[in-house]
């Protein structure tokens, strides 16, 4: 799928499939067919397929050919099954345009056209463009951050009240799995932070053929400080999920001592009487208390006091 978009007024404008994109400033392509890279081929831009943007080497993600830079950032999104996930996404950028190549939907994109006028330099040239995409894209990861930091708080908080041993451990179990799924969300963030940093320094080296370099190079400097500070927040939110999963660990443990204590417990008030059933039960000749009309109520009485006194016992040392 293509769509293609033009400056209007200093506003991004969205252009029909029939008009002739040699004009377009920015193309966003989403799993291009064969016929939209042969297009765009013929308008001498060169699209990378899936596996070349999936590979790790940086010569294979930021690299310069044939008058265009070619820049790929791992970003968080959703497939088209609505499953999150994070993928590669490429920019090729030249004076003349901004091609932007993707598989999956990262937010920003959908987001970014409807406000891009708003952006620290506009989208009056396509280095303008390609710096306010980014900036939307890390204000949405500092969005993600935010909301994985609520998160968390919720979720310890609720690991630390004291109804908490009482619900038993869904409850335990469910704040496991959320942070779980946290953590992974911020693992994500985190490696679209890291090869945005990536594009930025690469970018920094690159441009000084370009005539608005002067008001460029402030901009790349505050967007990489924010990169920078949203790392470190990252590393924090990453100890907090650490701190949050050994605690939730350790009360789950700690259930499952409680429950192996009070089984510990019951077979230990049952022990005695066992005894006295077990000895009561040998069937011996010469057993005084079995011909005796007492004999019955003694055994029971015995059993009760010995459960009794080990019942004494146990709170005396304090393990009940």
């Amino acid at each position: 799928m293509l769509y293609a978009y033009n400056v209007t007024g200093n506003r991004l404008v969205r252009l029909d499939r029939d008009n002739d994109l040699t004009g377009a400033m920015w193309i966003d392509l989403v799993q291009p067919s064969d016929a939209e890279m042969r297009l765009l081929h013929d308008m001498g831009v060169v699209l990378p397929s899936l596996a070349e943007m999936e590979e790790i080497e940086l010569s294979n993600r930021l690299y310069r050919e044939g008058g265009l830079d070619y820049m790929t950032a791992v970003l968080p999104g959703e497939k088209a099954g609505g499953d999150r996930a994070s993928m590669p996404v490429t920019f090729v950028l030249s004076q003349a345009r901004l091609v932007t190549v993707r598989h999956h939907s990262p937010r920003p994109f959908l987001t970014f056209p409807t406000r891009a006028e708003r952006s620290t330099l506009g989208c009056g040239a396509p280095d303008r463009l390609f710096l306010g995409l980014l900036e939307e894209i890390i204000a949405r990861m500092a969005d993600i951050l935010e909301g994985a930091g609520r998160l968390l708080d919720d979720t310890t908080a609720g690991i630390f009240e004291r109804r908490t041993a009482r619900t038993g451990p869904d409850r335990l179990q469910s704040a496991l799995e959320a942070v779980g799924r946290e953590a992974e969300t911020m693992a994500r963030v985190r490696l679209g932070l890291l090869t945005i940093e990536r594009i930025l320094a690469f970018y920094t080296a690159v441009i000084e053929d370009r005539p608005d370099a002067g008001r460029l190079r402030p901009a790349i400097r505050a967007q990489i400080r924010d990169v920078q500070a949203l790392e470190v927040h990252a590393d924090f939110l990453g100890s907090r999920v650490s701190l949050a999963v050994d605690t939730t660990l350790g009360m789950i443990n700690l259930q499952q001592n409680n429950t192996v204590r009070i089984l510990s417990v019951i077979a230990a008030l049952f022990l005695p009487p066992t005894l006295i059933a077990s000895i009561y039960g040998m069937n011996f000749t010469h057993m005084p208390e079995l011909d005796e009309p007492w004999g019955y109520g003694f055994a029971l009485a015995l059993m009760g006091l010995t459960t009794l006194g080990t019942w004494l016992f146990l709170r005396w040392k304090h393990w009940i």
